[in-house]
């Protein structure tokens, strides 16, 4: 049984499958388990209810929870040898969750069930379970569905500083208005924690009141915190990075996510900071044309004041270099939630106590909304630009973001149209919405501006600026017409006159309006002359804070999205091959995906399409 903590007063254990049984007596054998969104998750406590529920079909165990973190799956040969030897040292020795496993092995029992409303990007595309137990769910209104679910069990990781008090940590998201409704015998649930040492302690509002954790589960060695592997920052992501950082005013306030982009917009902000006149070049020889009405290059003297449902390296980096610094309420920065990489988590725990203050973990019904304190924070969020990523943006202005064509949900809303409809409402806000503006799909570039699309995230009548490395799209209060012009002239050019067909067909603007001739050169060589010489200087470096990449592994990279890209054409792959044949080999990169010595044919094959696609990055 577990023992009791005398001076706490409470149940409190270091055998995980212990709470479980009593959990499970406390409700029954009906167990509703509400489970923070990411990082957030008591995995040790979720893994024996969800255990003690395969064991005995009496018990039913219903999970409701967003973003399950997993490690990536290989989807090939090549992308397996990549990931498997590296995959602690990227990803963390992360405890996997026990019914992650089973809905990816289709093995979940009949008397398990778990709704997501929030997946981790991809990861769920094609699994008939998880797709059809998603809810579709704003974040703010998420409180209210976890309201509705009347969880009688809600399981988070916490910190705990030395002088035994315990954080949030990492999800005030949901769980601090959760508790305030149990305080106000709006819910009822037993709070169970599991203290991990590696979480930072984060005080305010992410601190749990005394006698509020009702069960208190302490491993003899904390587990790996999930690590979110830094990406390269390309070409691409770095240009979108430039434009998007002339629109940020000194003195205003600034949401961005994660990813490449996110973090080519805050080196951005970093370079016109600390080096403007390497800057101001870079910005002055941008050869595209641009409809922003905003025009900001400055170095920052008051400050901006960070709100964000997310925090996000990006905004951490920019705390550190005394760019996000104007404080709101004592704080510079007011986020809901974070997930990172381990430098990240690592960071925030030795960070002195008095820096560390001013980051303040909050739930989204604060971030992510006006309503509530209304009059203060439309006053603190002055100048707002809140960032946000797209997969597809339609020549009508629709955003794509979560999900396709044919229902399949990619990820999820979470906070994206709450942060769109505030910009709205703010005085002087505006939504940003960032994209490339092209993919590769089936061996083939087609293009993320679309006439239409048959699913969006945000609707048209939504509109405001959309950014793509190619500049600028001002859409707020513009005509169709207008919006249709703008975005074609964000858009690759080799997309360009098949977008202006269509509009024209569809009697959408005036038969005679063409492109005009300097609109007409979005190329990815245009990009690469302007961007070429500062990526050479390391101005505008591929990794501006990091990676827990190998060098061998830096240089592979490039080569692999080479052939995931050419993989649905046999020319392309043929083509990759033939020049691998040719080519000298790189035995570092070799050995490292196990194709130095080759056993068979299909090794040989596989070693020359490394080699080739090796050489083709070398020139890109």
């Amino acid at each position: 049984m577990p023992e009791r903590d005398n001076d706490r007063g409470k149940p409190s254990s270091g055998d995980a499958e212990a709470l479980a049984r009593q959990l499970i007596e406390q409700t029954g054998g009906e167990i509703r388990l509400a489970l923070p969104l990411g990082l957030g998750k008591a995995n040790s406590l979720v893994n024996a209810l969800t255990q003690a529920a395969c064991d005995d079909p009496a018990i039913r165990l219903t999970i409701l929870t967003a973003l399950t973190l997993q490690r990536p799956k290989a989807g090939s040969d090549l992308q397996r040898r990549f990931l498997e030897p590296a995959a602690d040292r990227l990803f963390g020795r992360y405890k996997p969750l026990l019914y992650a496993q089973m809905i990816d092995e289709g093995t979940l029992p009949a008397n398990i069930e778990v709704r997501e409303f929030f997946f981790q990007a991809g990861r769920w595309l094609g699994n008939s379970y998880a797709q059809r137990h998603y809810i579709p769910a704003n974040y703010t209104h998420a409180l209210s569905y976890v309201l509705d679910f009347k969880p009688n069990v809600v399981a988070q990781l916490v910190a705990r500083n030395p002088d035994g008090r315990l954080s949030l940590s990492c999800n005030t998201d949901i769980t601090v208005d959760l508790l305030k409704a149990r305080r106000e015998g709006k819910a009822d649930f037993t709070l169970a924690v599991e203290i991990n040492d590696n979480l930072p302690f984060m005080e305010g509002p992410a601190e749990i009141p005394d006698g509020e954790a009702d069960i208190e589960y302490e491993p003899e060695t904390s587990f790996e915190l999930f690590s979110v592997v830094r990406r390269p920052v390309s070409q691409q992501d770095m240009a979108i990075g430039l434009h998007v950082s002339q629109l940020v005013a000194d003195g205003g306030t600034l949401q961005i996510g994660i990813g490449s982009i996110g973090d080519a917009i805050a080196q951005s902000l970093l370079l016109r900071h600390r080096h403007n006149n390497d800057y101001l070049a870079l910005v002055k020889a941008s050869p595209f044309a641009s409809s922003g009405s905003e025009e900001h290059r400055a170095p920052f003297e008051t400050g901006l004041y960070a709100v964000t449902e997310m925090l996000v390296g990006g905004i951490l980096e920019l705390f550190q270099a005394g760019i996000i610094r104007r404080e709101v309420d004592g704080a510079a920065i007011h986020a809901g939630f974070f997930l990172e990489c381990r430098d990240f988590y690592r960071t925030l725990c030795e960070m002195p106590a008095r820096q560390r203050g001013k980051i303040v973990m909050m739930p989204v019904s604060f971030t992510n909304a006006l309503y509530g304190d209304e009059t203060s924070k439309r006053a603190a969020r002055r100048d707002a630009r809140f960032v946000n990523n797209a997969m597809i943006v339609t020549c009508l202005g629709a955003v794509v973001s979560d999900g396709i064509e044919d229902g399949q949900v990619v990820s999820g809303v979470g906070g994206q149209f709450n942060f769109v409809e505030q910009a709205f409402a703010l005085e002087d806000g505006r939504s940003i919405i960032t994209l490339s503006a092209t993919r590769q799909s089936g061996g083939k570039t087609v293009s993320n501006i679309r006439w239409d699309y048959a699913h969006e995230t945000v609707p048209r009548h939504y509109r405001d600026i959309v950014v793509t490395e190619y500049g600028v799209a001002d859409l707020r209060g513009k005509t169709d017409e207008e919006c249709i012009v703008a975005l074609i002239g964000i858009a690759d050019s080799r997309f360009q006159a098949g977008l202006l067909a269509e509009a024209k067909n569809a009697g959408k603007i005036d038969q005679d309006l063409e492109i005009a001739p300097a609109g007409r050169g979005n190329s990815p060589e245009r990009l690469n002359d302007w961007l070429k010489s500062a990526r050479r200087r390391s101005v505008l470096p591929e990794y501006p804070f990091g990676t827990d990449f190998c060098e061998t592994e830096r240089r592979l990279l490039p080569a692999l999205a080479i052939l995931k890209h050419a993989s649905g054409s046999w020319s392309q792959l043929a083509r990759l091959a033939a020049r691998g044949l040719t080519s000298p080999p790189d035995m570092e990169c070799l050995e490292r995906l196990e194709l130095r010595h080759c056993s068979n044919l299909r090794e040989r094959f596989m070693r020359y399409l490394v080699l080739g696609a090796l050489a083709q990055s070398d020139t890109d």
